[in-house]
């Protein structure tokens, strides 16, 4: 008898199903222990020793696991393929061997990207042994969060009432979400004007075309500033002859984007189907843990915590006979396309997330699955069968058109086009976009030549205003988070909920906005813990976690390393008087708390009294704004009075 220990109690049913009777397979329902809520619980002085709890639930599934192992030969340890995983397997061990229930058995780790017959089979084909790298990477992360937490929160509680905590990564994705909100109030709207043509060919086709250039030098976008200035140049126009100068047409491809990775699923999902992160992982964990299909359970898709853009040849293989018999011949590319995983820091080289088998199509699975389940598997059957599909042929094509102004002034004009020659990949997918300016020219421009007589109809000037960036959505913001090497595919959801429920952030028409306290706690971080909230410093320590993980460096030592510095820097603010804070917060938040009155006059001017001056003050219940003449003037208001909905 064997004893096979996974995370979830509908995995443990599914692999029981595989396994048959000669396996019992038990559910360790997640993590068995953790590091209690209190001081202590790692000790640096100790060697960063540290106590784990177990709660009374899990303390009766390990008790379970290990009689059930009275009869058995040999714990295989199930859990999910990465560092999480082999967490959870470790906890395990460590309980049972502590208990004394391992005495005289086997043990062996064994790792499946899909609940599949097939995958799990294999999988016990090739047992191996526990991964001390990935465990030691596990406990230094774990440390490290918890020591900045459970100490940079006691800081920020007493010299900042009113906030709820801090961490070593949500700081650094709450500063994010900030540094862009001081973007969008610092940004100065700057109108631009352009000259837009309605012309048409002899043969009677219209086209458009914009001012790009005057005397051969091109235009740049604030060279027409302001309407008399595109009046000007629209009168100098009106009356000339328009002539085709050149034109020009050029073959270009578009490629399949790679298959998704976690991040890229969450974005994508959240673009075209407008599902929260949290969700789309819910769902996906779903049909992973599998699906009653035709009195089976099947895993539907490979496990989608993944960091990893490479898929299995014998799915490549399958993806290119699907596309044969679907789409045919021309659809399939010469060789299959490979991918490379170009994320930085990159860890454990899982697959990416992809149907268990493609040839399992959408609509005839559609029975066994609710609208959400459908979609989301609908949306990753399209993209990896895509992902190995013929790229898109397009013909882009260019046309300066001429004409000399009453100005003596040669005015050329520029209409361009694009039609697709080969659909390729986009016959089955296109990818979503953030921004509606990202999609690319449509249209198709009427045959011409050069030297060609075009009539002019209409000369339009255009104003235009520059936009400041966007906030963030779930989407944006993780991908952000994972071009600067911060998070990893299992934290970026719990990052996000974090801020949520911490209250420092808030959702309004699916954009981040920060709350009052999460800039506060952005902006005493920066003043104080500079280093601790910089990009490059959180993805160097990410990377040094990869490295553990790969055995190549030393946990302890990592620790003692961030927990010198970070120690000192938590020593320094302990007599940091509350004056010093505000007068760091209100250098930091001016611009935000007191922005600039129209008619000029002082925006921290009391309106209560002839002469105080408004600043930030810290009561029990967190920041307000009060006046300098205080007690003789009470007067005081919120933190911020508008918080500037429009953005974004």
């Amino acid at each position: 008898m064997n004893v096979v220990v996974v995370e979830s109690p509908a995995k443990a049913k599914t692999i029981n199903k595989y396994l048959g009777s000669d396996y019992t397979v038990l559910a360790s329902y997640g993590h068995v222990r953790d590091l209690p809520s209190k001081n202590g619980s790692v000790n640096p002085d100790e060697d960063f020793a540290m106590i784990w709890d177990m709660d009374t639930k899990s303390r009766q599934r390990v008790n379970d696991i290990a009689k059930a192992l009275k009869g058995a030969d040999k714990l295989i340890l199930a859990t999910d393929p990465d560092r999480e995983g082999e967490a959870i397997s470790w906890h395990v061990l460590d309980i049972l061997r502590e208990k004394g229930a391992l005495k005289d058995k086997d043990v062996a780790r064994v790792v499946f990207n899909a609940i599949t017959k097939s995958a799990v089979t294999e999988a016990m084909e090739n047992a191996r042994d526990l991964d001390e790298d990935l465990v030691e990477a596990y406990l230094a992360r774990r440390a490290l969060d918890y020591l900045v937490g459970f100490t940079l929160s006691p800081v920020l509680w007493r010299k900042l009432p009113g906030s709820r905590s801090a961490g070593r990564v949500q700081s650094v994705a709450l500063r994010l979400v900030c540094d862009r909100e001081l973007e969008i109030e610092a940004f100065k709207s700057q109108e631009y004007w352009t000259i837009e043509a309605d012309l048409r060919t002899a043969e009677d086709k219209a086209f458009r075309a914009r001012l790009n250039a005057v005397d051969g030098k091109k235009l740049g976008k604030f060279d027409v500033p302001a309407e008399q200035d595109a009046k000007t140049i629209e009168s100098a126009m009106k009356e000339g002859r328009y002539a085709v100068e050149s034109v020009e047409a050029k073959p270009a491809k578009r490629n399949p984007a790679a298959p998704f990775t976690t991040s890229t699923l969450q974005q994508e999902a959240s673009r075209k189907l407008g599902f929260s992160s949290a969700r789309t992982m819910q769902i996906a964990q779903k049909l992973y843990e599998g699906i009653n299909l035709d009195g089976e359970t099947t895993g539907l898709i490979t496990y989608m915590r993944t960091d990893g853009v490479q898929i299995a040849n014998e799915a490549i293989a399958e993806a290119r006979n699907v596309i044969q018999d679907d789409f045919g011949e021309p659809y399939v590319p010469g060789t299959p396309r490979v991918y490379k995983t170009k994320a930085k820091n990159a860890q454990e080289a899982h697959e990416a997330i992809r149907p268990t088998s493609l040839a399992r199509r959408p609509k005839e699975v559609s029975r066994v699955l609710d609208d959400e389940q459908f979609k989301l598997y609908d949306l990753i059957w399209k993209r990896t069968l895509a992902s190995q599909m013929e790229s898109a042929d397009f013909e882009r094509t260019t046309v300066d058109v001429v004409t000399e102004g009453t100005d003596s002034k040669r005015f050329t004009l520029r209409a361009t086009g694009q039609v697709v020659v080969f659909d390729g990949f986009l016959k089955l997918y296109q990818e979503g976009r953030d921004d509606d300016g990202d999609e690319e020219d449509g249209r198709r421009l009427p045959k011409m030549s050069k030297g060609e007589t075009v009539g002019l109809v209409k000369l339009e000037p255009l104003q235009h205003f520059t936009e400041p960036p966007p906030r963030f959505t779930e989407a944006t913001l993780i991908k952000r988070m994972e071009e600067l090497g911060i998070g990893r595919p299992s934290t970026y959801t719990a990052i996000l909920t974090t801020l949520r429920n911490r209250e420092y952030v808030r959702m309004d028409k699916k954009r981040l906005i920060p709350e009052d306290k999460g800039r506060l706690v952005t902006a005493f971080l920066e003043s104080f813990f500079e280093r601790y909230v910089q990009y490059d410093f959180t993805a160097n320590l990410e990377e040094q976690l990869d490295r553990i993980s790969a055995g190549d460096l030393d946990w302890k030592k990592v620790l003692r390393e961030f927990w010198h510095d970070f120690n000192g820097a938590v020593g320094e603010t302990a007599d940091l008087r509350i004056t010093e804070v505000l007068d760091a917060l209100n250098e930091l938040l001016g611009p935000h708390v007191f922005p600039q009155n129209e008619d000029g006059s002082d925006p921290r001017a009391c309106p209560n009294c002839d002469d105080g001056q408004l600043s930030l003050k810290v009561g029990k219940f967190g920041a307000f704004v009060g006046c300098s003449n205080y007690p003789e003037c009470r007067f005081t208001r919120q933190f911020t009075q508008d918080n500037g909905e429009d953005a974004g």
